[in-house]
């Protein structure tokens, strides 16, 4: 709110000419008060301070409502025209209301999304040094004829009116002008793997940003990787990554869909493509039919040959114009990469031998590598901006003879460079570290993705091992947990409070391992994306669809552990007495079924029901995401954990006091004819072990727990604090983030890793 805000107060200054100091004197406010609402300092501006400077900027009725709404006080816009400024004073003094205006949700929402991204790209701009020392220049020219559509459709030009092609070359700092060159708004932007596709997309968004008008889209980056086109439409896909990075659109939004997809229909996020040769093989024809199937506006970037053999396959991408990025020359290089280095050797730079070679042999190998961006960069990061590495070593034609071989020795490279002699990490660890991003790679590649997302670590493991090590979890903290309570409740012997413990660890892992299990197979856990309080203000009707999905839910999976929880019960008494009778197989399996069933769906239609939609202005990134859900997580458990315990003490003691009193006096020795302790006893510990089970089994962060915090690090392919590694990681270029979630900065470099990770194992 204020951040646009502080934008339209600068916007509309810089427009009547006036200094801060001359805006604060006609509207009788402190020059502070300014400067502060203008660079978002100052929070929640008053009404009386909004009316001031809506009277001091002479703006019109419809800017007035823009200037209120922006600033949180939509009930409060006044009508007086802005050559009408309200008088303060006196009964004339009194400002005349308007009716109250209402904020559009969808303005409200594409405002906020606006500020996000900008915010998160200009912040990966720097921690990506692309400005440091200056950019590396990135160009490009018209692509070939064969993978541009016909330029009647690219400049959407009337029948018989002709169609004469658009220079569309230029640089970095042209990429916004060119994509408004084209009537159409759909560009291809093609170049080989390290070509500066990446840095294009960031400087795109962020001066399309820059210079976006209240009605335009907001440009969004989605990398293609993760999407399946055979399975998700594009629309929805969007929506969903939307959703992913930005939680607060994942609120109701118009006609009953979440905000994030409204957003998407009514064409106010222009998407912005990254990866098409990252889609999955034999996926790329449909993709680019399900593109050529939507008029959306949008910027896709790809290698050329990917694209190349899609559009032989299919067909050019309706209406878009094509250009393909160039290679750097000598004359770039030899502005680049002395400035970014302070070491030399009298007035020599230490870059100099490298681009007297380059200049001597155009065509040689070396020169050939340092053509792309990616590979400058990383010569940069091992060269320039580590102590005692000499450039000239790339010269060494006996170790670095062809294109191959340069190019993996910086790859190779780049890992040590950032993390050798660096404070916090030993010299002796970089090995270690290597390893462990070495299995963060292979990890991806096996899920077929480049984004890290600390939910998925541990996915690629099977799903019986997964299921496997989530039971053992289970049991294991079950077992210490029915060992501590009944040693303090009841006493008794070690040996017996042990052996009871472990029966119940048993009985309550190996449901909540089947259930994980299955979860892994038809609906892999996702991180929450709302808070956790009792709504205010939530019309009951809104609520009960998602309550009634959840208590299906929780009567499903409840009924599948309350089975198994008989079916265990039984097999534990038959071991114990030797007899069991079917009755009481039927009763035992049938009484936990019901209780389980029952109990689960009304804990878990009572979390529904208090879940919150996040903030509008929440953009997630992963150590906040992960936070967020913790907090969720404990706070579901907080309550189903004492609800369930009630629930299950009363209701089995219940039903067995009914059967109990059937003629024979309870034939079906149901439990057992529970004293009072015992019954509550027993709800305690399947309130917790129910409450432990659903935290581990059933949950996105009890997933992260198991996996990322405890198995991966106890068997040496991460570290025991990952989450710390993986922000390290990141400050120290090796990771980017992509909203909520890590990637390499580049795929070259995550394929290196695996390589080598997979050639140690």
């Amino acid at each position: 709110m204020t951040s646009r805000f502080g934008a339209l107060v600068r916007q509309w200054r810089q427009r009547a000419g006036l200094s801060q100091e001359e805006l604060a004197a006609r509207a009788d406010v402190g020059e502070r008060t300014v400067r502060g609402l203008e660079t978002g300092k100052r929070d929640n501006p008053q009404v009386r301070t909004v009316r001031m400077l809506a009277d001091a900027l002479r703006l019109s009725g419809a800017e007035r409502s823009e200037l209120f709404i922006a600033a949180g006080h939509a009930g409060n816009v006044d009508d007086a025209p802005a050559s009408e400024p309200v008088r303060r004073g006196g009964a004339h003094g009194r400002s005349r209301r308007g009716p109250a205006v209402t904020r559009d949700p969808l303005v409200e929402a594409t405002d906020a999304l606006a500020h996000a991204v900008h915010s998160r790209w200009q912040r990966e701009e720097e921690q990506q040094q692309v400005h440091d020392p200056v950019p590396l220049p990135v160009r490009w020219r018209r692509a070939p004829a064969a993978l541009e559509d016909s330029w009647a459709n690219i400049l959407v030009a009337k029948p018989g009116v002709p169609a004469r092609p658009l220079d569309l070359g230029g640089g970095l700092d042209q990429v916004v002008e060119v994509y408004r060159r084209i009537p159409s708004c759909r560009l291809v932007v093609l170049g080989r793997a390290g070509a500066g596709k990446t840095i294009l997309t960031t400087r795109f968004v962020l001066d399309l940003l820059a210079a976006r008008e209240p009605a335009d889209p907001v440009p969004v980056i989605f990398g293609l990787g993760s999407w399946n086109p055979e399975r998700t439409g594009l629309r929805d896909w969007l929506a969903e990554r939307l959703v992913r990075d930005h939680p607060g659109l994942a609120a109701p939004g118009p006609g009953g869909s979440t905000l994030a997809a409204a957003l998407v229909d009514t064409h106010r996020v222009l998407p912005v493509l990254d990866g098409f040769d990252e889609i999955a093989g034999g996926l790329h024809r449909a993709a680019l039919a399900a593109l050529n199937s939507t008029t959306l506006p949008l910027l896709l970037t790809s290698r050329v040959d990917e694209y190349r053999a899609a559009v032989d396959a299919t067909g050019v991408l309706r209406a878009a114009g094509a250009v393909e990025l160039v290679d750097l020359t000598a004359d770039d290089l030899a502005d680049y990469l002395p400035r970014t280095t302070r070491k030399t050797s009298g007035t020599a730079n230490v870059w100099q031998p490298v681009l007297d070679e380059v200049r001597a042999r155009p065509d040689g190998a070396l020169a050939a590598v340092l053509t792309t961006p990616l590979m400058v960069a990383l010569a940069r990061r091992i060269y320039s901006d580590t102590p005692d590495h000499d450039p000239r070593q790339l010269l060494d034609t006996e170790l670095l003879g062809d294109e191959e071989s340069i190019e993996r020795h910086l790859l190779g490279g780049f890992v040590p460079a950032v993390y050798q002699g660096q404070r916090g990490v030993r010299v002796h660890d970089v090995d270690q570290v290597g390893r462990w991003l070495g299995h963060l790679a292979d990890h991806l590649s096996r899920l077929g993705t480049h984004d890290l997302a600390w939910w998925q670590l541990g996915t690629s493991m099977s799903r019986r091992m997964r299921a496997l090590v989530v039971a053992l979890f289970v049991f294991a903290g079950v077992w210490l947990g029915d060992v501590v309570f009944e040693g303090l409740l009841f006493g008794g012997s070690a040996m017996r409070v042990l052996g009871l413990g472990a029966v119940v660890g048993l009985i309550v892992g190996v449901p909540f391992g089947l259930v994980h299990g299955h979860l892994a197979r038809v609906q892999p856990l996702k991180p929450v994306r709302f808070r956790f309080r009792f709504r205010q203000g939530t019309r009951p009707r809104a609520m009960w669809p998602q309550v009634r999905r959840r208590a299906r839910m929780g009567l499903l999976f409840g009924a599948l552990v309350g089975f198994t929880y008989g079916l265990l019960t039984i097999l534990a008494k038959w071991l114990v007495r030797g007899h069991i009778t079917p009755a009481m197989i039927l009763v035992d399996v049938g009484v936990f079924t019901v209780v389980f069933a029952s109990g689960a769906a009304l804990a878990f239609g009572l979390i529904a029901a208090a879940e919150s939609p996040q903030d509008l202005r929440s953009a997630a990134s992963p150590a906040d995401l992960l936070d967020a859900n913790r907090k969720t997580v404990l706070a579901q458990v907080a309550l189903f954990a004492p609800l369930f315990a009630v629930f299950f003490s009363a209701t089995t003691w219940l039903i067995a006091t009914a059967l109990m009193s059937l003629p024979g006096g309870g034939p079906f020795e149901v439990v057992v004819a529970w004293p009072t302790v015992a019954g509550l006893a027993l709800g305690v510990v399947g309130g917790f072990g129910g409450a432990f089970g659903y935290l581990i089994s059933m949950t996105a962060w009890g997933q992260w727990v198991v996996f990322a915090r405890v198995w991966l690090p106890l068997t040496g392919r991460l570290p025991w604090a990952v989450h710390v590694f993986l922000d390290d990681a990141y400050r120290r270029g090796v990771l980017r983030r992509a909203g909520a979630v890590y990637q390499f900065r580049h795929a070259r470099l995550q394929d290196h890793l695996m390589e080598t990770y997979r050639a140690r194992s």
